[in-house]
């Protein structure tokens, strides 16, 4: 099979931003999709929380973990997010970003609807391409982003569903390198979510929720439609458990789950490793990519794996004092043999007149290859209340 070198660096730079892994160590095998951003968190309330947000308390940034809780949003008719997170700060570079953009609207007078909107724009600043003999070709901007909306709606007075279509473009390379003619690919998408409002009058309570993400069509760079990769389609499960002491204090227990509807890349027999192209047998390598995307959802539960491994989960906690001050913590867990990503985070939120800040930080817990892009780098947030049911602009913070 003719190799493709330029489209295969491009890809790996972006998959080793989520993955930070070596493939050389035995028995670990890494689950890997093009157009990685798509799982980095750009929403600092759940970034200070271990990266929780399925099942937390909703606001404007709900369009992102699950739109489902969109029509629960609490005193507010509609509002709008705003999120700069660096990438690869920790190592001095400063054009490598991921910036989004939000907002929903709640449709009539009794609130029981939502449509929500969101922008994520990826960029990976300036890249120098080269021929296989070092010598230089051309520099390139990669960047990427998404576009999507959604509708929501209550089933009940504590449940309601929610549905998302996406599209996805991916701008790595253009033009002819290395005899490959490029292009800028493309995907569209779809989420399906659910979410269970269980608070009492008091606020407090058992929330969870359900979201299927990112269903949709492979994506590919070139002609070859042989050549296609799949996009990271994911299982989430979250749980909230909101404590309240006090009219002034409260507390809320997050878990989210996680795991990709993607397969695993076949196993060498000889190595026990992921196998490279040269080393796998060709029948198993091209069934591999040749899978629609529908049975990949299903064999991504069949694929040889421990599907334990394969879950990353994310614990959090904040404390709400006021409903103007937030501190948060959390953790973050990804099987040793799938990533080992594995940090603390911290957080705190503000909260004045009609305006959220939030700001996120990844205390750093490895080295090397598997040290998080993020580590030593402050993202955050900001949340802007425009109007209540009335009309009028508010001033609540949010719950």
């Amino acid at each position: 099979m003719k190799r493709q070198p330029l489209r295969l660096a491009a890809l790996l730079l972006l998959t080793s931003f989520i993955s930070n892994f070596s493939y050389s160590q035995a028995n670990i095998n890494v689950v890997t999709t093009a157009v990685p951003f798509l799982r980095i968190n750009n929403d600092a309330r759940g970034g200070g929380m271990g990266e929780t947000g399925i099942a937390i308390s909703p606001d404007a940034y709900s369009h992102f973990w699950n739109a489902a809780k969109t029509p629960f949003i609490k005193d507010k008719f509609s509002g709008i997010g705003v999120s700069y997170t660096p990438w690869l700060s920790d190592l001095g570079l400063n054009d490598v970003y991921l910036a989004s953009l939000t907002g929903f609207y709640k449709l009539g007078d009794d609130e029981k609807q939502a449509l929500s909107a969101g922008l994520r724009y990826f960029s990976l600043g300036s890249i120098q391409f080269t021929d296989a003999g070092g010598n230089n070709l051309q520099q390139y901007r990669p960047r990427e982003f998404q576009f999507d909306v959604a509708y929501s709606r209550k089933l009940s007075t504590k449940t309601s569903m929610g549905i998302a279509l996406r599209y996805i473009n991916s701008d790595l390379a253009y033009g002819n390198l290395g005899g490959v003619d490029y292009k800028t690919g493309s995907a569209v998408a779809g989420d399906i979510s659910i979410y269970h409002h269980g608070l009492d009058a008091s606020g407090e309570g058992l929330n969870w929720g359900l979201t299927l993400t990112n269903l949709g069509s492979k994506i590919g760079y070139t002609a070859d439609n042989q050549n296609k990769d799949y996009i990271p389609a994911n299982l989430g499960v979250g749980l909230a458990y909101t404590t309240v002491f006090d009219e002034s204090n409260k507390m809320t227990f997050g878990l989210d789950l996680n795991k990709l509807l993607v397969p695993a890349t076949p196993i060498s027999s000889n190595t026990g490793v992921q196998a490279t192209d040269d080393s796998i047998n060709a029948a198993n390598l091209s069934s591999y990519r040749n899978s629609s995307v529908i049975s990949s959802w299903f064999k991504s539960f069949s694929d040889g794996q421990n599907q334990l491994s394969e879950v990353q989960a994310s614990l959090g906690v904040e404390y709400v004092y006021d409903e103007q001050f937030m501190l948060r913590a959390g953790y973050f867990y990804e099987d040793k043999n799938k990533g080992d990503r594995q940090y603390f985070t911290a957080g705190i939120g503000l909260k004045y007149s009609f305006m959220g800040l939030n700001f996120a930080y990844i205390i750093p817990s490895n080295s090397g290859i598997t040290r998080n892009p993020l580590s030593n780098t402050m993202r955050f947030s900001i949340l802007f209340d425009l109007e209540d049911g009335s009309g009028s602009s508010t001033a609540t913070a949010p719950k």
